[in-house]
């Protein structure tokens, strides 16, 4: 972590690889952005291959809004993580977005914890897919989850 810090404060010779693992039901698609796949410890301690490709990554800003999502582009040259995109946006199906950061220099963890995020929203193009992952929006949600409603408890039309 203090080289992390380090790398944020004053650069260096390190480079920080930004790879997201796309879960789009049963279908998982590894992606980094750059030129090269790489290979690379989950976690878990298994290894997988990301593929290179031509992404940018937005990550979610920190502040007190309530919102906080992460957005990025994929190059949509073959098509093939955009359909399944857009198959799970049609048929509203649970997809997920989790976000890792490497350095070069040390594959065998991420370099901070990843984190993992809802894909809410999108739109694609013939060159381009914008996608959106986010957390749950805290200020649109109701509390307490369990509301007290006249259909399901008829006798509160009778308190006074």
């Amino acid at each position: 972590m203090i080289l992390l810090n380090r790398i944020y404060a004053s650069g260096g010779n390190e480079v920080l690889i930004q790879t997201l693992d796309i879960n789009v039901g049963d279908d998982i698609y590894r992606l980094t952005n750059g030129w090269d796949d790489i290979r690379a410890k989950l976690e878990d301690g298994s290894e997988v291959v990301f593929t290179a490709s031509g992404c940018d990554i937005a990550l979610p800003a920190r502040n007190a809004d309530g919102t906080q999502d992460l957005k990025f582009a994929l190059g949509n040259i073959d098509g093939v993580v955009s359909q399944a995109i857009r198959k799970s946006l049609d048929n509203l199906q649970n997809a997920t977005l989790t976000y890792r950061c490497y350095l070069n220099t040390d594959l065998s963890a991420p370099a901070k914890p990843p984190f993992t995020l809802d894909i809410k929203s999108g739109y694609w193009t013939a060159t381009e897919v914008q996608i959106t992952a986010g957390y749950m929006n805290i200020l649109d949600t109701a509390w307490p989850r369990h509301r007290y409603t006249l259909p399901e408890y008829p006798g509160l039309r009778y308190m006074s």
